[in-house]
Parts: structure tokens; C-alpha cells; sequence
């Protein structure tokens, strides 16, 4: 078993005599969900590294340090590669629900297509609390977890050849696009995350390098912490703290283990 195997294991609870099945996706993503944060600290503290196959395990799976999608989805696709799985990294363009647009930042979304038994299926751990926990087909079929519904669009844009929606459980009573992806122009190496990184740490129009995000899922629903307010969804009801910044340290501690 490969070093990153076995830590992205421990990270998030597996047994490594567990042997991981298309069947046992769903847990695995429930449990990366819950465990290992959504969060851009990295990149407001201005503190990134180059991504590596190496730097994201020391990040992510020793560090125990969360990640944004080009950093969350690339250590889940190492994982599935190395237990046998047929995976790709591809990119795509989230959709601006305030200004109703493709977001200007292009195509810095980074997800991940699994091909099962000639069947595609989309998996993505790295979009904050937007998460379907289960693989997607392609096929358009919807899914559902504890999080929601979740389905893929066959279309033809200019940002791709599928869309990504949503209904959200509690938020959400019609569908909701995520994302645009073309599933014809895979990542071919992760030193293409570089150029990622480096839009979303610089560009004016990045929505990440502004404030501090720090966000997961948990078995209730979800919580968020900015350096203003910690927000948590339980069974549908919401409840906020207005903080300062020695309660963002403590509670960054206490919920999210960093």
C-alpha cells in the first residue's frame, strides 16, 4: 500500500485492510466531506506551494490541513488511482447565482470523472457545502444523499459539454446550476493546478482570495467560518455568531482541527 493510501485512510477513518468498491464510494465521500474542510487560508495567508503529488499529501494528509477544489479533488483522485479505480481530473467554471453568469475567473473549478463499468459518473469533494456525495452519471440521472439532489445536464456552451445542478436539502426547492465541464479535455498532469492556484490567489476576480472561508458538512448539515461569523445548519436550522478574531482561532480549532 502507497504512503498516500495509507494516510488518506487514517485522515478520514478507512481501515487499510478495507477494500474500496464503486459500492462504497458513497461512504467514502461522506466521510471526506466531513472530515477534511473546504478552506482557503493558505491563500489569504499568501503562504501556497507548488502543487505536487507530495505537497498536497503533506498538506492535506499530514498536516491535516483542509484544501480548495484543485487541491481536495487532485488528493481524492491520487487515492482513487491508487485503488484501482478509472478516474480523471477535468476543469470547469462555476456559475455566479448574484450576477447570474459563469464566473469571470474562467475555468478554475477542478472535479473529477470516474468511468464504471462503461458508465461516467462525476465526483467532486471540493465545492464547498455543495457536495453530492455520491458519483453523478452522466447519463443525467439524479441522485440523492443527505445533502440534496444532484444531477448532470447534457449541453453545448462554451464552457463545456455538461453542467453540473443542484437542489440543495433545505435551501433549494428548483434546480440550481453549479458548473459547466468538458468532459473531452481532461487534466493531463497536476502541475496544471499551478496555473489554477495562481488565479485564484491573484485575480481580482477570484472569490477566494478576499476573506478567510473555512467550511465543511457534517452528519447534521453543515458549518461556516469567515473571520466575521461562524454559521451552522442543523436538520434545516440555521443559527450565526458574529466573531472576532481570537473566536476565528478557537473555533477553527475546535470544528475544523486546524
Amino acid at each position: 500500500m502507497s504512503e498516500l493510501n495509507a494516510l488518506f485512510r487514517q485522515r478520514i477513518g478507512l481501515s487499510e485492510d478495507e477494500t474500496i468498491t464503486f459500492a462504497s464510494l458513497n461512504h467514502l465521500l461522506e466521510q471526506t466531506a466531513t472530515i477534511i474542510p473546504f478552506e482557503n487560508l493558505r491563500i489569504i495567508e499568501g503562504k501556497t506551494n507548488d502543487i505536487t503529488k507530495d505537497s498536497l499529501m503533506n498538506k492535506i494528509l499530514v498536516n491535516k490541513e483542509g484544501g480548495l477544489c484543485y487541491e481536495l479533488n487532485s488528493i481524492l483522485y491520487f487515492f482513487l488511482v491508487d485503488n484501482g479505480f478509472n478516474v480523471v481530473l477535468t476543469r470547469g467554471v462555476v456559475y455566479n447565482h448574484d450576477a447570474q453568469v459563469y464566473s469571470a475567473a474562467g475555468r478554475t473549478h477542478v472535479t473529477i470523472l470516474l468511468t464504471h463499468e462503461d458508465q461516467t459518473y462525476l465526483i467532486d469533494t471540493g465545492f464547498g457545502g455543495n457536495l453530492p456525495l455520491k458519483p453523478v452519471p452522466l447519463s443525467g440521472e439524479p441522485v440523492s444523499s443527505a445533502n440534496g439532489q444532484s444531477r448532470i445536464r447534457k449541453t453545448s456552451t462554451e464552457h463545456g459539454d455538461y453542467v453540473f445542478e443542484q437542489k440543495l436539502k433545505y435551501k433549494h426547492t428548483d434546480w440550481k446550476t453549479g458548473y459547466a465541464f468538458d468532459s473531452g479535455m481532461p487534466v493531463t498532469d497536476v502541475s496544471e493546478m499551478n496555473e489554477i492556484q495562481k488565479i485564484i490567489a491573484h485575480d481580482p476576480k477570484s472569490s477566494f482570495n478576499k476573506n478567510p472561508l473555512v467550511t465543511r458538512l457534517t452528519n447534521e448539515g453543515n458549518m461556516t467560518l469567515t473571520d466575521t461569523s461562524f454559521t451552522r445548519w442543523s436538520h434545516g436550522i440555521v443559527t450565526k455568531e458574529s466573531i472576532d478574531r481570537a473566536r476565528f482561532k478557537e473555533l477553527l480549532k475546535e470544528h475544523f482541527g486546524m
